[in-house]
């Protein structure tokens, strides 16, 4: 059996050598390393992968999510509220910002943001709402919507984990995960569904007005040369990047896929045992892509079963250890302890085993025996 990698980037990459080889050779030989041919192709190509009016691409999916906010021209001590079970670039953008961060709960099964918990939270100066589509999920999006509607706020989709995604609405229509809201970002970090090889992220809108802001601000504020129209930063994919992108996107749906079947295989085999709690599924099978995969263990040692696999020589994390709400940059005393009583368990919880495009049934077999001998103990 081949080493098992939590994410195995290299075997992805034997895959499509040549092509990407050719790809940044392409880079080299142009020698046009911001805002190429290549970026350009890139944003066309997902616009219409996403189906989606305005793609713009950006140095990374902090920054993508920061500018979004920026966009939307929100001031210091709006309040933003978003989901406190998730990594903390979520937050750390609003507080850059001067924004108030509001953190809420998650739903038990999904992990994502919960509606009642949006609700509860909702003041007169809550300005906009950030779902982060964990794992590679959506969150609640129609419910999230029904709710912006009627207190008249933004809504920004976090989409770092879940591109590809298709989010099903009751009347069986379908979006794909970050065209929903009023602006969207995502990340091309390398370990993502869809990964560079190095750092890289995008922002998605259907706003032409907003769309047109957005393209000043990644670009210190210009649209001229030396005219500097709106306050920006220097954020840009670059041309590199973009060709590792341009060969990796025409495969996002079958890489999805392979995923898709691993935590099928996965969860069929922890299927029934009292201590493991599977993934759960909302809409259709292509609602998940399974960025992560992640169990919930109960009633037994999740640390304990941690260190047992890491002994057997199989990858494994906790997605998140801490509560937001708990780490020290973030501490505010307007959170109780009894406002996050589904964070506050999951953390306790949570174990997220190897999820990539290359796992092949005999290291998925040797994971899951590895996890029901430890728990059958």
């Amino acid at each position: 059996m081949k080493k098992i990698q939590m994410v195995d980037l290299k075997g992805q990459y034997e895959s499509i050598k040549d092509t990407v080889n050719a790809s940044i050779q392409e880079v080299l030989d142009n020698t046009a390393y911001i805002n190429g041919p290549q970026v350009h192709k890139f944003q066309k190509d997902l616009e219409e992968y996403l189906d989606v009016k305005h793609v713009i691409p950006c140095a990374n999916g902090t920054d993508a999510l920061q500018i979004a906010m920026m966009g939307l021209g929100l001031q210091p001590g709006d309040e933003v509220i978003t989901a406190d079970f998730t990594f903390a670039a979520t937050v750390e953008v609003i507080a850059l910002l001067q924004l108030t961060p509001v953190l809420v709960d998650v739903d038990t099964d999904t992990f994502n943001i919960s509606v009642e918990a949006i609700k509860k939270a909702i003041t007169p100066k809550t300005k906009a709402i950030v779902p982060v589509h964990l794992f590679g999920q959506a969150a609640n999006m129609e419910e999230i919507l029904e709710l912006a509607k009627e207190y008249n706020l933004y809504v920004i989709e976090d989409n770092a984990q879940a591109i590809g995604a298709n989010y099903k609405f009751a009347n069986g229509s379908k979006k794909k995960a970050g065209v929903i809201g009023h602006v969207a970002s995502t990340s091309f970090f390398p370990s993502k569904n869809l990964g560079a090889y190095g750092d890289g992220g995008a922002i998605f809108t259907n706003d032409d007005a907003l769309a047109h802001t957005l393209r000043g601000i990644v670009n210190h504020g210009m649209y001229v040369r030396y005219h500097h129209d709106v306050v920006g930063v220097n954020s840009r994919l670059d041309s590199v990047q973009a060709a590792v992108l341009n060969v990796k996107l025409p495969h996002l749906d079958a890489y999805n896929k392979a995923r898709q079947e691993a935590a099928n295989k996965y969860s069929m085999a922890f299927a029934g045992h009292a201590k493991i709690v599977t993934p759960v599924v909302k809409g259709d099978a292509d609602s998940h892509v399974f960025h992560q995969y992640t169990l919930r263990i109960l009633d037994a040692d999740r640390d304990g079963l941690m260190q047992h696999l890491l002994d057997k020589g199989i990858p494994c994390a906790i997605y998140y250890p801490i509560p937001l709400h708990s780490q020290k940059a973030y501490l505010d005393a307007r959170y109780k302890e009894e406002d996050f009583p589904v964070t506050n368990q999951l953390v306790k919880e949570v174990l997220s085993l190897p999820m990539h495009t290359e796992l092949d049934d005999e290291q998925i077999a040797f994971i899951t025996e590895s996890v029901i001998e430890f728990l059958n103990k």
